[in-house]
Parts: structure tokens; sequence; C-alpha cells
């Protein structure tokens, strides 16, 4: 899952970095609305959810909340306000925020809002996903095959539950780097090729024919 992190507050912004990306989020961060605006817009399928600061130094959240809707954006935004008057709240919720967290909050808290929200998307994924011989519960992150758990790393894990969400589905490798790497990450790098070989393995010796190469397009999981 990828997460645009608009926070102009250094220390918190990196707190929340490290600990989702351990979560196994992809985090991009930026510090102003008006980029984040231009960002959302450009690349509005390409993120799962936005995390917002109210007060930035060149506009609010407010602003870039009703301006990302006027643009048609639909992902999730989850805004992070020092204020906390109803009022407030309420003008939030109005300008197209889906959830909000006054400050300071638990990181624990802000994780279980990650979860409440990615459970209502348009199109709702389960939390368990069954597809062929394979289980995969994103709640306790546990995958299964034929009864047996597989152990996989975070990204290994993003890249499994990806694939089962698209199977026979043929998926650009580019769109397999969106999903689960961050905005900086070059198309050109070899780190897509690189876990998907390590997940292969971890499948079986029949992980090439499950998990198959496209040539020149990206990868097909065989259902």
């Amino acid at each position: 899952m990828r997460i645009l992190l608009i926070e102009d507050e250094e220390k918190l912004a990196q707190s929340l970095m490290r600990g989702l990306s351990k979560r196994g989020y992809a985090v991009d961060h930026l510090t102003e609305g008006k980029p984040a605006t231009e960002r959302l817009s450009l690349y509005r399928n390409e993120y799962d959810l936005a995390i917002l600061d109210l007060t930035l130094p060149d506009t609010d959240g407010f602003a870039v909340c009703k301006n990302v809707r006027d643009m048609g954006v639909t992902l999730p935004i989850l805004v992070l306000t020092a204020r906390s008057s109803v009022d407030d709240k309420v003008s939030l919720l109005r300008a197209g925020a889906d959830d909000y967290m006054v400050k300071p909050f638990a990181f624990q808290e802000l994780l279980a809002r990650i979860q409440a929200i990615m459970r209502r998307p348009e199109e709702i994924v389960p939390d368990e996903l069954t597809v062929g011989e394979f289980t995969l519960n994103k709640t306790t992150h546990r995958v299964f095959r034929d009864g047996t758990e597989l152990i996989l790393t975070l990204k290994e894990f993003m890249l499994l539950e990806y694939f089962m969400r698209h199977p026979n589905q043929v998926i650009k490798r580019d769109d397999v780097l969106d999903h689960a790497w961050e905005f900086d990450f070059s198309s050109l790098s070899n780190i897509v090729d690189v876990h998907v070989k390590n997940l292969r393995k971890k499948i079986g010796n029949d992980g090439n024919e499950i998990i198959k190469t496209v040539r020149g397009v990206g990868y097909q999981f065989m259902a």
C-alpha cells in the first residue's frame, strides 16, 4: 500500500515514515499543500491513502481537501490537526476528509484509523483473500499455501497481495513498482525483479509457473 504524507513538521514526518515503513507501507513525503495537490491530481491512481496535516506553510488542509475533491480525486484522506473543536471537525469532513486525528496521537491509533479507512474503499477488498491454493490475511499478515504457512518479508507480502487481487491478469511492472515502492524509485531499477524472484522461491518449485513473467510487460499470477 502506498501513502502520500503531507506534513511540514520534520520530526513528526520522519517518525511516521519510519513507523509506517516498518509495517510494510510505501511512504512518499511532501511538506507543502500546493505540490501535494498537484501530485495527487497527476498520480491519483498510484496512491491508496493521503495523510494530510491541516496547517502547512503555503496553504491549509481545508484547501487541499477541497481542491483535490473538486478535481475528482477520490482516494481516502486522513487529516492530522491540532484543532479539536466540533466546528473544525465538521468543516474537515465537509471539505472531503474521510477521517481526522487530533494531535498529539498514539501511533497505534493512526494504524487502526488507516486500517479502518482502507476497509471501506469504493471496491471492497476483504481482509482475507483466497486464490487457488493461497490464502492471505491482511490483518494477521499471514499467508498459507494449501495449509502450509509461507514466511514472507513485508515487501513479498505486499507483492503477493497485489498479485492475488488481480489473478490471471497481466500486471505491468511499473504498476507493481508504483504499488509497493516510494515515488523516487526508478523504473530502471531491478528491485521489483529481485523481490519477485525471492517470492517465487518461497512459493515453491513451481514459483515461476505461479508468477509468470510476461516479457516486455510485467507479470501474471496464475490462479
